[in-house]
């Protein structure tokens, strides 16, 4: 549970950024931030967060982990639950982008790729914000 003082600081914090982002840029940089809070509530020790690949080929939200394992997380937004579940959203395209991430990310840091997984968080803002958090949505078969 996120607390009330962390819920305004985000809104705040959101609020500024609707000024001067894209709508949905500015949803979904509040919705990595009530991910990354809810994520560390856990007990997840949150390493990295929007972990580009230095090609622009694939991207991350939350690089964490959840005792030994490396957990890469994609947050998923939506302002209400009106129409489907947000994780719903993340297709084949975007499952390629990640693997492409975490295998540059695990070169990097030179971990092994059997320590791995993938989560998804989706964040639903209203009528009231409510998380929900998939552990190990998706495979994908360690790089050759």
């Amino acid at each position: 549970m996120i607390s009330p003082l962390y819920r305004a600081v985000d809104w705040l914090r959101h609020a500024g950024r609707r000024r001067t982002w894209n709508p949905g840029a500015a949803l979904g940089r509040r919705g990595e931030d009530a991910a990354h809070r809810y994520l560390r509530g856990l007990g997840y020790t949150v390493v990295g967060r929007n972990y580009r690949t230095s090609s622009g080929s694939g991207e991350v939200d939350i690089i964490a982990w959840d005792g030994m394992v490396l957990v890469f997380v994609e947050v998923k937004s939506r302002s209400t639950g009106e129409f489907s579940a947000p994780d719903r959203s993340i297709g084949q395209e975007k499952q390629l982008r990640l693997f492409r991430a975490a295998r540059e990310y695990l070169r990097r840091a030179n971990l092994p790729w059997n320590q791995v997984r993938f989560d998804t968080v989706s964040v639903i803002m209203e009528p009231r914000m409510a998380i929900s958090h998939a552990r190990d949505v998706f495979r994908i078969k360690e790089p050759v």
